[in-house]
């Protein structure tokens, strides 16, 4: 039985009897729910996740889902022939499904419209397809909630996606956004590193240096903050600006705390164990893997913590670095001493190795930032989009539809 202790700030919705509600029973509560709050899904994917083990599983699980309606899919990296591909695997989905051609001629042009007006995203990657997919949805005008999550989680089940929604689809609830946490344990070891050895250390070092700031308490309060599982309102997508790089996570609850009050904010136990693929530390290649995104998350938190005030300079970058370094190693004897009394594997050598990156990084971070103060990763709001080219939601739509039908 899980705990129901309430940490922080936010509202902590936790699994209490795994027993008690059945995942049918779950799923008919959901079906009444969308009766007044029509839901839907995105689903960020690279074409190469249709080769991988865990998306077939996926559609496998959504095809039984009877609530959604609408599925947002963005296809990136993806030929002609390899879009056609993809939309003959996806179409085993029952639901209303909308197929992304990110890469296609007709998307592509809008994206080039946008880019020479200075709206659109400045760079590839799972930031730039969100925006987009949240775009269409917003858009659309099908559904009133919304999730999110990644096409790449190898222990997925329906139950995760009926948990992950229910906090925004219950009309008797008032929250405008919702978190899914998870306990990142698979192959009898603790995963999660950047999680657990990079932003956790970070905030009660930044905590240290700063004081108990209302930022950085709010951000600690979630369990898992860089869990790629949230759910919100339809209308929350109007006046958020995401980042396009790794900072994606933070930047989205950095935007939340900016724009709401935490007690319309929550997240959600969703799942007993959680695996997806994971990504190489790359130690010697600042492009890649956990170092570009330890570098990138440090950022993104840097750049909010300026925008509320706080003042860096090169000696203050040190400071957190130094401080930072001490407790994560305090962290990693914690992990595996967790790790033991739970009969897990733990490898103290690759658990301090990635503190030493991680570290490094901060600095390098740090430093980055003060080079480059106005550096704004942030992918404009769709507020400001549809108010410079009103009607690109049409447009998009247009697009989508005619991409589908000409390639189906």
């Amino acid at each position: 039985m899980g705990d129901f202790y309430q940490n922080g700030v936010i509202t902590t919705l936790h699994n209490l009897s795994r027993d008690s509600v059945s995942t049918e029973e779950l799923e008919a509560q959901m079906v009444e729910f969308a009766k007044v709050r029509p839901l839907s899904l995105v689903l960020p994917s690279l074409y190469s996740e249709l080769q991988g083990p865990a998306l077939s599983n996926i559609l496998d699980h959504l095809a039984k889902v009877p609530y959604l309606k609408q599925i947002v899919i963005g296809l990136d990296r993806a030929t002609e022939e390899e879009y056609t591909h993809a939309l003959k695997f996806f179409s085993r989905l029952p639901q209303n499904i909308k197929v992304l051609w990110n890469d296609g001629p007709r998307l592509q042009a809008l994206d080039a419209e946008l880019k020479k007006a200075g709206l659109a995203p400045k760079e590839l990657g799972k930031g730039r397809n969100v925006w987009y997919c949240l775009g269409y949805v917003l858009g659309s005008g099908e559904s009133e909630s919304v999730a999110l999550h990644d096409c790449d989680v190898l222990t997925y089940d329906r139950r995760m996606l009926a948990r992950l929604l229910y906090p925004v689809a219950n009309p008797n609830f008032n929250y405008e956004f919702c978190k899914g946490y998870y306990a990142r344990v698979a192959d009898s070891k603790i995963n999660g590193r950047v999680s657990r050895l990079l932003v956790t250390p970070l905030l009660r070092a930044l905590k240290k240096i700063f004081g108990n700031l209302d930022y950085l308490e709010y951000l600690d309060s979630y369990r898992y903050p860089l869990a790629g599982e949230f759910s919100f309102r339809t209308d929350v997508i109007n006046d958020i600006r995401i980042p396009s790089d790794w900072g994606l996570e933070i930047g989205v609850l950095s935007e939340m705390e900016r724009n709401y009050s935490n007690n319309r904010l929550c997240q959600v136990d969703i799942a007993d164990t959680y695996d997806h693929k994971h990504q190489s530390l790359s130690k010697d290649n600042d492009e890649g893997g956990l170092s570009k995104m330890s570098i990138d998350i440090s950022k993104a938190i840097f750049r909010k913590l300026a925008t509320n005030g706080v003042v860096f300079n090169s000696e203050t970058f040190r400071s957190i670095k130094a401080t930072y370094y001490r407790i994560a190693l305090d962290f990693v004897e914690t992990y595996r001493n967790d790790a033991i009394i739970n009969g897990l594997d733990f490898d103290i050598h690759s658990e301090e190795m990635a503190v030493e990156l991680f570290a490094h990084n901060i600095l390098k971070a740090g430093l980055n930032f003060l080079d480059n103060p106005m550096e704004t990763p942030f992918i404009p709001s769709w507020n400001r989009v549809t108010s410079a080219v009103p009607d690109i939601a049409q447009r998009m739509i247009k697009a989508v539809d005619e991409d589908m039908a000409e390639f189906s």
